[in-house]
């Protein structure tokens, strides 16, 4: 496959380093090389199969709205944006493009969501009370991380709670830690997620992700 990765931060950069490793092609933007989307023109997104953001919120809007303009698959890995969801979606679908996002693609962080979606909906009459800890790297921008939000608002559908408060920590390479936690006087439980490498994404993608008409949503991404 032909790779547009832009963002050329940890995961960016770790993103075009394994897709080289399995044969793909890669070309790799900066910020400084794609100011406000400037380089994204319909002649050059045409000559990629896939582009893949990890920039940030401001910059991936835009990103989208250039290349989506021109019926491209995109994967969204930037958090922060999802308040133009719908425009995005409007956008995908209108000119047939490919639209994958999440805010967080470990095959683990997907089973933690699942087993937290079950947790809360067998807890939620037994007097708990739920918090969640994240740790991750001094120089991730957004604070609490997106996989922080998406597992508080998994434990308030199930749950039926008003808030989940969370608490974030940006503690020196840290490639992230989430801690889901169900507590009362008698006793209390964890469920935790501990990152070792960003290297954490594996499995075949059609078990996790559904399609839609013009886009796909990965099942647990927001």
């Amino acid at each position: 496959m032909r790779v547009l990765v832009l963002g050329h931060g940890k995961t960016g950069k770790l993103v075009a380093e394994i897709a080289a490793e399995h044969g793909h092609s890669v070309h790799v933007l900066d910020a400084k090389e794609n100011a406000n989307a400037s380089a994204l023109t319909p002649p050059f997104v045409a000559g990629f199969d896939v582009v893949i953001d990890f920039t940030v919120p401001e910059a991936a809007v835009q990103n989208m709205r250039a290349c989506l303009a021109t019926g491209a698959k995109m994967v969204i890995g930037t958090t922060g944006w999802y308040d133009k969801l719908p425009d995005m979606r409007r956008l995908a679908e209108r000119k047939q493009a490919g639209l994958l996002y999440g805010t967080n693609f470990s095959v683990g962080v997907q089973v933690m969501l699942q087993l937290a979606a079950k947790m809360g909906a067998q807890l939620k009459s037994a007097g708990y009370e739920f918090s969640i800890e994240e740790t991750h790297h001094v120089t991730k921008l957004d604070s609490p991380s997106g996989t922080a939000i998406s597992l508080a608002e998994v434990v308030k559908k199930a749950t039926g709670l008003n808030d989940v408060p969370v608490k974030a920590h940006r503690v020196g390479d840290a490639a992230g830690t989430h801690v889901l936690v169900a507590k009362r006087d008698a006793d209390r439980l964890m469920l935790t997620h501990d990152a070792h490498s960003r290297r954490a994404v594996r499995g075949n993608s059609d078990e996790r992700c559904g399609s839609g008409k013009g886009y796909e949503v990965c099942g647990f991404g927001v």
